[in-house]
């Protein structure tokens, strides 16, 4: 399946109609128009587009070449979102971008094309992209743990940039309703422990802690474990 972006072949039949020099003007007028889609593919929903701007960008034949291998564009949209996440565990957050920016062009209803859009602006120095694409993906799958948590997650740190009180009550909300959809999701529980201690609820803070442990210790944050400590000895005596 071809994963290069293709541009739309009716400039070509433009230039070759063109005198000498409407050609070397139409090309460099081509090439600002190629840096543009190049940079549009790096940014989540190609810029702030709607899908009918999106499928305009791209061009309907190409996107009809992307799903002709899949049952359906929905099908099609499946696959490149888990490819997305396949490329940021590998650590290439621009090539996943674009992977979900097909998967949210060929199915706007794809809840992992926002989440992994969401991921994706993570990177960015506040949260406020990453929750406002995770808050479009979360009414398409509103019993989605990890969506939840990552929605929960954001709110949290953009407490702690700002301090805004409802910021931090949104965030545990979002982490709550992650572990009661999913008892086992441990970064939901460490997040939600991180949460009540802001919120100084140390001993709350500790069994979600403990929840968190009991999952999967490769999601305990041992920093915010020390912080714990300073105010409150571990309960079940594991973290000392």
């Amino acid at each position: 399946m071809k994963s290069t972006f293709v541009l739309a072949a009716t400039a070509l039949l433009l230039w070759g109609a063109a005198p000498a020099q409407a050609q070397r003007k139409g090309k460099a007028t081509t090439s600002a128009a190629e840096m543009t889609v190049a940079a549009r593919r790096l940014q989540p929903l190609f810029g702030g587009l709607t899908p009918a701007q999106a499928e305009l960008l791209l061009g309907a034949p190409y996107l009809t070449s992307l799903a002709s291998s899949f049952a359906s564009r929905a099908e099609a949209s499946r696959f490149f979102s888990t490819k997305g996440y396949e490329y940021l565990s590998e650590s290439q957050p621009d090539t996943a971008a674009y992977r979900f920016n097909l998967a949210w062009v060929l199915d706007p209803k794809n809840p992992d094309a926002y989440r992994g859009l969401g991921i994706v602006a993570s990177r960015n120095p506040t949260p406020d992209e990453a929750i406002s694409l995770l808050t479009q993906g979360l009414p398409l799958a509103p019993t989605n743990s990890y969506l939840l948590s990552d929605l929960g997650t954001s709110y949290l740190i953009r407490y702690e940039q700002g301090k805004k009180k409802k910021d931090l009550t949104t965030g545990i909300e979002l982490l709550e309703k992650a572990t009661t959809q999913d008892a086992a999701n441990a970064v939901a529980w460490q997040q939600l422990g991180r949460g009540y201690y802001y919120q100084e609820k140390y001993e709350q803070a500790w069994a979600a802690i403990h929840k968190a442990q009991s999952t999967d210790m490769s999601a305990i944050d041992f920093n915010l474990v020390s912080d714990l400590l300073a105010h409150l000895p571990d309960p079940q005596g594991k973290f000392k």
